[in-house]
């Protein structure tokens, strides 16, 4: 029989620091976009920290929940902010700050929590457990959220800044994958390894990569805020 009690525990110290990054990836890019000259996101109501105006109901409800029951682990994203790149004043080059904003704002979160993972154990009682389980999974958490999103394939952030930095015909090139992103990203998340699983093997080649560069990551932040003799 579940224990539920423990998911309970598990679901409040993953939903919080998931939510969090998630609203504010999402954002900053509308902020950044702001700053460049681009209204959209601010004419439509997602210049915002209430994540309500950023939830989406399958990638920030029901996957998360999804991969949680099944999984332990939780993954998603957020409703993405409209941007109108042709109302940026350099297209091009703009392009390139306001999709690195969300990512950013996930590494700079990562750090926030590693520094105040110093202190969580000073809290009173079962409060301390609590806060530094939080804490760590922000840390882990807006890496891998970072670094998802900075795979160079469009739509995705990384993919906006690899045609930013491209010349104009490679740029070209590359944005015409656009249209097919998400369905690539879909195969390499859940198919190929869904597949693989009937087959009889473990394999996902995205979390394969992810999975020791997160790692990674996490331990350079880490390193950075003291938390590492």
């Amino acid at each position: 029989m579940p224990d539920f009690q423990e998911i309970l525990f598990k679901l409040s110290i993953m939903a919080l620091p998931a939510l969090l990054a998630i609203t504010l990836h999402e954002a900053a890019h509308g902020y950044a976009a702001l700053k460049f000259g681009d209204r959209t996101a601010q004419m439509l109501g997602r210049l915002s920290l209430n994540p309500l105006r950023h939830i989406d109901p399958v990638g920030t409800v029901l996957l998360p929940m999804t991969m949680f029951v099944f999984t332990g682990f939780m993954f998603g994203w957020a409703k993405p902010v409209p941007v109108d790149f042709r109302n940026l004043r350099n297209p091009k080059r703009d392009m390139i700050w306001v999709a690195a904003a969300g990512p950013g704002v996930n590494f700079l979160l990562a750090f926030v929590s590693a520094l105040l993972l110093h202190i969580a154990p000073m809290a009173p009682g079962f409060m301390a457990d609590w806060m530094v389980n939080n804490l760590a999974v922000s840390l882990q958490f807006n890496v891998l959220l970072a670094l998802f999103n900075l795979i160079p394939l469009p739509p995705l952030d990384g993919g906006r800044v690899l045609v930013g930095i491209l010349p104009m015909p490679a740029a070209r090139l590359v944005s015409r994958l656009e249209p097919y992103g998400m369905g690539i990203l879909l195969l390499l998340v859940f198919l190929i390894p869904f597949a693989a699983g009937h087959a009889g093997f473990d394999f996902n080649p995205l979390f394969m990569v992810l999975g020791p560069a997160t790692n990674w990551v996490v331990n350079a932040i880490a390193g950075l805020a003291g938390l590492t003799s």
